[in-house]
């Protein structure tokens, strides 16, 4: 007897501990703007008047599968969740639409509503990141939308939080100085282009329209978020608001040492707190303290006229021009200092460029050692455009000796290359 107690013990145990097994029907497609988008439900078996959650992605690239441990964790307890596929087309690095992304979510609301094991009056969406700018939305478009659970949710538009990511990244790479402010301005241009979607997307108002209960959830070590603004934002906004702050965890609310590491497992508590809240959603809005932050999030300024995106390509290419004329310079004492700028001065303007790929592309990391707060590529830069300086003035004084366009083209360029290199710190400290 006591054996097949023990037996029976260690089968719920395992029962217990494995995933659980999907609905017969749990491969689902739905549409969007022409574009069909396709996922799994995981629920548990049997379940009847479940409550549903649509989880919908962060920013990037993501499939179903990216969330299925988190889903597999919500359907133990209880929760039908929709996972799926995000969309391709219309989204990249360069082009996204929050509206359209919320409508996606709504198109699967729509798809777990119509679940026979499933409450349609009770689905919500759930938003990491950049879902916690979409799903707030998608659930201010349709009453459908029973609740909303965010996870490192953004309060400020995406161009700002983005700036103050970037500088958490290369601060945490020991990088200091002329380095971050040129990074700063880089973003600057990429926003005052066009070419960063969603910009100036303000979460605010969307969030003051909601009437549907709110479960925020931050890490208190996150550094892609300001989570204290974030707190202070959702709080000042919501009509009806859970909002939950997590000591020792990162973005995505994984365990972390620094927000930077990730370890394995989620901080204590979350998952749990997600399932007991959809199941039983507070009538009373209670808010946890606002988490510190090292610095404030401050707003990414406007461009001035001498900064337009069209300027600047153009005095790029003004540069490149004048300083590519060196095949041409005759030999002799007279043309030596003009060498000496086409080659610092052209080296400076494409390794810029190159370093401009680097920081946009890897947050820094790929910039290489940091020596005395500065990436030793962008060291050697500064030297080169310290030569430019020093070369201009050779070739202004050789000019004087000998006019004419093979010099006064390359002095024209190191002319304009000193307050182009100051503005973009190649001269700063």
């Amino acid at each position: 007897m006591r054996r097949g107690a023990l037996l029976a013990g260690v089968i719920l145990a395992v029962t217990a501990l494995a995933p659980p097994a999907s609905a017969a029907d749990g491969e689902v497609t739905f549409t969007n703007g022409g574009v069909t988008l396709h996922g799994t439900v995981v629920a548990p078996p049997g379940g009847t008047k479940l409550p549903g959650l649509v989880m919908v992605h962060g920013s990037g690239a993501h499939s179903r599968d990216d969330y299925r441990e988190q889903a597999e964790a919500f359907a133990r307890q209880g929760i039908a969740t929709l996972i799926y596929d995000k969309r391709t087309e219309g989204y990249s690095q360069f082009e996204r639409s929050y509206s359209t992304l919320a409508d996606d979510a709504l198109a699967a609301v729509e798809v777990l509503r119509k679940r026979s094991d499933v409450d349609p009056a009770r689905v919500g969406i759930w938003g990491l990141s950049e879902g916690g700018w979409v799903a707030p939305l998608a659930a201010s478009r349709s009453s459908d939308v029973a609740f909303v659970v965010t996870l490192g949710a953004n309060g400020v538009e995406p161009s700002r939080q983005q700036a103050w990511a970037v500088e958490n990244q290369l601060r945490r790479l020991g990088m200091d100085g002329s380095i971050v402010g040129t990074a700063s301005t880089m973003l600057r241009q990429l926003v005052g282009g066009g070419v960063f979607p969603e910009a100036h997307y303000d979460p605010v108002p969307v969030l003051k329209s909601l009437r549907q209960p709110v479960l925020g959830i931050w890490g208190a070590k996150d550094i892609l978020t300001p989570p204290g603004e974030a707190v202070e934002i959702f709080r000042e906004s919501l009509a009806r608001h859970t909002l939950r702050v997590f000591p020792d965890a990162q973005h995505q609310l994984r365990r972390t040492t620094d927000g930077f590491d990730k370890l394995p497992g989620y901080a204590p508590g979350y998952l749990e707190l997600v399932g007991s809240w959809v199941h039983n959603t507070p009538s009373v809005s209670t808010a946890d303290a606002p988490p510190a932050q090292d610095r404030p999030s401050t707003a990414v300024a406007p461009l001035a006229w001498y900064e337009s995106t069209w300027l600047q390509l153009a005095v790029l290419a003004f540069l490149l021009v004048a300083f590519a004329w060196y095949p041409l310079f005759r030999r002799g004492p007279a043309a030596r200092p003009a060498r000496w700028l086409t080659a610092t001065g052209l080296l400076a303007v494409l390794g810029f460029l190159v370093i401009d790929v680097v920081l946009q592309l890897t947050m820094g990391k790929g910039a290489g050692p940091v020596v005395a707060g500065r990436p030793l590529p962008w060291l050697a830069l500064q030297l080169l455009s310290l030569g430019a300086v020093a070369a201009t003035i050779g070739t202004a004084l050789a000019w004087r000796r000998d006019r004419g366009i093979r010099l006064g083209l390359p002095l024209a360029g190191g002319v304009v290359f000193v307050p182009w290199a100051v503005y973009w710190g190649l001269l700063g400290v």
